[in-house]
């Protein structure tokens, strides 16, 4: 009987102890604990549920053309609760100069399908407009120029377009997801369909007019009942007895016959460690097994604070998904979406819903605070562009430290020695959002791929 631990019991944990409690099921002959520090599962997948209002306190969805969450919703006996964004009232705004300027139709990110739609915009000058123009023009020199190496997202969006739509459109939608600098952003790692459109066409508006003839996914997909449903559905199929809730993994010892995981209980030994925690715990653990691993391991991570507004009371908001507020335009938010316009299900007859964003310096200032003064700080940034709010009837605030790992340049190259190094350490192996992709397709498809090659093995 193989001995496995989970160590970390966020999405990338649960997923993996699912997918072999599955394999258990099918004959496999393994033995599994989760260890999770905390008092819950889930790690940043989290809904509330109240008085009709269906409230996402970290991802609100997955990318659709990702399949991987799909096809686990699907075996999960959800396929009918799933839902999708509303992209017929598909708009986003950035606040720049003391306005919601809305971004032109059909962008993928900072990418036009069609310049016309970014020529009869007011989001930018002259001078981006001719960038996005000549940019089809220079397909070629595009194409033969491109790096060899890894490059910041900065500069591989300044040598498409300029540095205007950098800052006014990919650095705000980028930092929504990853949290970063794209001045350190590595482009391979976090714009690897843009990097590849690249390679093959030079021009990006080129590559994406290519494709504009196929059939359109809607963008986002989620749950009636809200993400976190994934979640409760997984646990709902791990043994009880696997699970070690509130109890700390404080180290990790290897010695000829496998694995010792140290917690305040005791040493508890395994076969396997699928070291599943946020990857800052996860250096700190490694850092004895290899130093160089742990090094590897070493990147920033961005904190973000997340409050949720619920009304019943009439609230007039422009039409579309919400709005991305760049640097430098005296507001403390990061972004905000207008939930009730992005996905249907979430919330009551005559309900509204705004979720508002802090990432950055805002974020780690706000963090130190109580909730009722974070919420307070929301309502008055929110209102500050989108004029006075009424009362909620909830209020949700989450706090999320150095949750979003950042893939700086070279990111790729890390982790493949990184891979090399830990695969000398017979046994241990590592899951989460530090590595292979942030988001919760990503993880799913990690977490399946592992227990497929760990039960093959076994």
């Amino acid at each position: 009987m193989r001995r496995i631990a989970i160590v970390g019991g966020g999405l990338a944990g649960v997923a993996a102890a699912y997918f072999l409690a599955e394999a258990v099921k099918a004959g496999a002959a393994v033995e599994v604990e989760l260890f999770e520090a905390g008092r819950r599962l889930g790690g940043i997948v989290e809904t509330v549920r109240e008085g009709g209002f269906v409230v996402e306190c970290g991802p609100d969805g997955w990318v659709t053309e990702k399949p991987w969450a799909r096809e686990l919703a699907v075996e999960l006996g959800l396929e009918d609760e799933m839902i999708f964004s509303l992209d017929e009232g598909r708009k986003t705004y950035v606040w720049l100069n003391g306005r919601l300027e809305p971004i032109p139709d059909g962008m993928r990110m900072m990418v036009p399908v069609d310049v016309a739609a970014v020529e009869a915009s007011s989001l930018f000058s002259e001078a981006a407009v001719t960038a996005y123009r000549d940019e089809v023009g220079r397909a070629e020199e595009l194409r033969t120029g491109a790096p060899d190496v890894d490059e910041s997202v900065a500069a591989f969006v300044e040598r498409h377009f300029g540095g205007e739509v950098l800052e006014r459109i990919a650095a705000p939608l980028l930092s929504g997801v990853f949290g970063g600098d794209v001045k350190t952003l590595s482009a391979r790692a976090v714009m690897p369909i843009f990097v590849a459109m690249e390679q093959e066409f030079g021009s990006l508006i080129v590559a994406l007019q290519s494709k504009a003839d196929k059939a359109q996914k809607p963008i986002f997909t989620s749950l009636k009942a809200g993400v976190g449903e994934l979640l409760e559905r997984m646990v709902a199929e791990i043994p009880l007895h696997w699970v070690r809730m509130n109890e700390t993994v404080k180290r990790l010892e290897q010695d000829e016959v496998g694995w010792r995981v140290g917690t305040a209980v005791g040493n508890t030994r395994f076969d396997v460690v699928l070291l599943a925690t946020p990857v800052d715990v996860a250096q700190r653990l490694m850092q004895p097994l290899d130093r160089r691993a742990a090094e590897l391991m070493e990147m920033e991570a961005s904190s973000a604070v997340v409050v949720a507004f619920c009304f019943l009371a009439p609230l007039d908001l422009p039409p579309g998904f919400g709005f991305l507020v760049p640097p430098g335009q005296g507001s403390l938010l990061m972004a905000c979406t207008f939930t009730d316009q992005k996905y249907p299900n979430r919330v009551p007859p005559g309900g509204r819903m705004v979720r508002a964003f802090f990432g950055g310096a805002a974020a780690e200032r706000l963090m130190r605070c109580g909730n009722d003064e974070i919420a307070a700080v929301a309502r008055l940034e929110l209102g500050q562009i989108l004029g006075a709010l009424p009362e909620p009837v909830l209020t949700v605030v989450r706090r999320w430290p150095h949750s979003l790992p950042q893939y700086a340049v070279g990111h790729l190259e890390r982790m493949t020695e990184l891979d090399g190094r830990v695969g000398r350490l017979t046994g241990l192996h590592l899951l989460g959002n530090g590595y292979r992709g942030v988001g919760l397709p990503d993880l799913i498809r990690d977490g399946r791929r592992m227990v497929s090659k760990l039960t093959q093995d076994a």
